[in-house]
């Protein structure tokens, strides 16, 4: 922890109140700001920075990164663009022919906006021999060849392999691809890019790997941000046994890496038509289904619980949100539920009156928008439901799901402003936030900046509390730019 004074800041007013009217300086020592004021004296020996009439804003966090897959994606086929499985097919031909031999990973596609889901054999004719390994832009599903199938011990198939078959799947792509660009300064590159957009922390979710690995990683400097490591339930006995908690340093690191929650996975996604929904999807696919029993589920909870962990629980349909809250209640846990796409109005109270936070991200409307409208007919204004949230008292947070959507908060911010990505009016503008509301969900609860907040600090070239139509606040917000950024009193980025 280091101490400093910023002078000359413009301290962002994050509740209700009318913040201050002129520019003030701010004293952190050990760890905390300890006092905001003008014309205050600084101590010997102290640094000193002037903000020059910046803006000045808590740390921001992403709340849901998967660290790993956003560190390789730029390295991926970039399958984003595609909208049919021959699009997909021609990508991969010419990348083959670019980098013969090579294993090929793409990152991307979804489903949801093809015609007809693709086939091994149609795969093993462009790469009879190359290993080729397709992931879906919800992480939910991937399509392989029948060469990659058999290198990561999977059962020949004709179709794509989904859900919880992928996602223990996942951790052994190393195996064909080696370590895919993850290595400690490939996490360095990550965090200092997240840094240089304002990013002070994040939670990362990321399938393979586990809290052991963060030794090597923070000994190489991969410490920039601050993170809270997340461990799935094949994880969970390595983690109880070592004694971790939800918030503890993870051993060979320092505060800024710490003991996350439990994740589970309770269903699957929009655009794999897995999602667990009260109501059947209006292609006749049926309603999705549930990853786990309720004892399966119940039981990793009270695990958690009684081990001192928080629990992350996916849930993107109403019926899984449903099951979700159930578990919390039955078993006393504490935590999140992550995503919270559809939901029930009653469910939203239920979720205020369990204390249970929605953990969700904005931007994933902007892409699910139209999937919603085909799927989900009738359903999309309880779809992304980030007013119902705070009205009925819900902690919410905010964050990317990286690589799913860019780890970008700016974009998460704007989203939840103005819920649309082009030239349309907003989708369901009802559940929209103001610039304020958004921002105060995206600084991991810190509020405004004040005597007793966390040393980690955010200063902006504008003003983020935008005038203007929603359309026009959400322009301004994704074209944000950072002058400074410090984590645990360190200056991490310096764009002044």
């Amino acid at each position: 922890m280091t101490s400093f004074l910023l002078r000359s800041a413009r301290v962002v007013e994050l509740g209700e109140g009318p913040g201050h009217d002129l520019p003030v300086d701010v004293l952190v020592r050990d760890g905390r700001v300890v006092e905001v004021g003008p014309g205050l004296d600084r101590p010997a020996g102290l640094e000193e920075h002037d903000a020059e009439g910046r803006w000045l804003l808590p740390g921001l966090w992403d709340q849901h990164v998967h660290l790993g897959q956003w560190t390789v994606t730029s390295q991926r086929l970039d399958l984003a663009p595609t909208r049919s499985v021959e699009d997909a097919l021609a990508l991969v031909r010419e990348r083959l022919v670019e980098v013969p031999g090579e294993p090929l990973t793409g990152w991307g596609h979804r489903l949801s906006r093809w015609d007809r889901d693709p086939t091994v054999a149609e795969l093993d004719a462009v790469a009879p021999d190359t290993p080729v390994v397709l992931i879906s832009g919800d992480g939910h599903h991937a399509w392989l060849n029948s060469t990659a199938l058999a290198a990561l011990a999977l059962p020949s198939r004709d179709t794509v392999v989904a859900e919880s078959e992928w996602f223990a799947a996942y951790g052994r792509l190393v195996t064909i691809v080696g370590n895919d660009g993850t290595s400690p300064t490939a996490y360095q590159r990550t965090m200092d890019a997240a840094a240089a957009m304002g990013v002070t922390g994040l939670v990362d979710f990321e399938f393979s790997g586990g809290y052991g690995d963060w030794a090597e990683r923070f000994a190489e400097g991969a410490c920039t941000v601050r993170v809270r490591s997340a461990t799935y339930a094949d994880g969970l006995d390595a983690v109880v046994a070592a004694g971790l908690r939800t918030g503890d340093v993870l051993p060979g690191c320092d505060e800024r890496i710490t003991m996350g929650p439990l994740k589970i996975i309770s269903d699957g996604s929009l655009n794999t038509r897995t999602a667990w929904c009260c109501e059947p999807y209006a292609d006749g696919s049926g309603t999705g289904a549930a990853n786990q029993t309720t004892e399966e589920l119940h039981d990793l909870l009270r695990r958690a619980h009684g081990a001192g962990l928080e629990v992350a629980t996916h849930a993107i349909g109403d019926a899984a949100v449903r099951e979700v809250l159930d578990a919390y209640a039955e078993t006393g846990a504490t935590g999140s539920v992550e995503h919270a796409q559809l939901v029930l109005r009653d469910d939203v109270a239920r979720m205020a009156r369990l204390g249970v936070r929605a953990s969700v991200q904005p931007a994933h409307l902007l892409d699910d928008r139209d999937p919603t409208e085909r799927a989900w007919p009738g359903r999309g204004g309880r779809s992304f439901a980030l007013r119902w949230m705070l009205d009925e008292g819900v902690e919410l947070a905010l964050g990317s799901d990286a690589p799913v959507s860019p780890l970008d908060p700016w974009l998460a911010v704007a989203a939840a402003v103005h819920r649309s990505a082009d030239d349309r009016e907003a989708w369901h503008p009802e559940q929209a936030l103001t610039p304020r509301e958004a921002l105060a969900a995206s600084v991991d609860g810190q509020g405004t900046v004040r005597p007793g907040s966390r040393d980690d600090l955010v200063l902006l070239d504008d003003d983020p509390l935008p005038r203007g139509t929603p359309s026009e606040q959400a322009a301004r917000l994704r074209g944000t730019t950072v002058a400074a950024t410090w984590v645990a009193g360190r200056l991490v980025h310096d764009g002044r």
